[in-house]
């Protein structure tokens, strides 16, 4: 039929696509990871670290989100499904980055920590709601 082959071209473009995210996900968590050392480094030369420590920070938190997203995509690989929890994992640290970066620099307003700490506690009843759906799904196809 011509919609199965439809399906399949489908099938196999969506796979190309994301091998190909994932691959530039890969470069860029070997990049940063070889500059987050560079970074390191130069903090030896410097006598003072307060206002640098912020950029390790940023750089280790950046990369984390990176790992969960490249994750999201090899679960994709393996099951042909894109697992919530990798991805609101992902989101979750990447607001955290944002607070604490801001945190940091003195620059977070009260409705800001507010909105972001609402956006937390959804992303977090997501995150455990997700992971409970998981387990009643696996438990019943078992």
């Amino acid at each position: 039929m011509i919609s199965d082959k439809i399906r399949e071209y489908f099938d196999k473009v969506v796979d190309i696509v994301f091998g190909i995210i994932l691959i530039f996900i890969m470069i860029g968590i070997a990049i940063g990871t070889f500059q987050l050392f560079f970074t390191a480094w130069t903090l030896l030369a410097l006598k003072g670290v307060t206002g640098h420590y912020i950029d390790i920070i940023a750089d280790v938190l950046t990369l984390y989100v990176l790992i969960e997203l490249s994750r999201s995509l090899v679960e994709y690989f393996n099951t042909q499904k894109l697992r919530l929890t990798f991805i609101i994992d992902a989101g979750i640290v990447f607001i955290l980055r944002e607070v604490l970066i801001a945190l940091f620099k003195h620059e977070l307003k009260p409705e800001m920590l507010y909105a972001l700490s609402a956006f937390l506690l959804v992303l977090s009843a997501l995150r455990i709601g997700s992971v409970l759906l998981y387990e009643r799904e696996k438990h019943i196809s078992q």
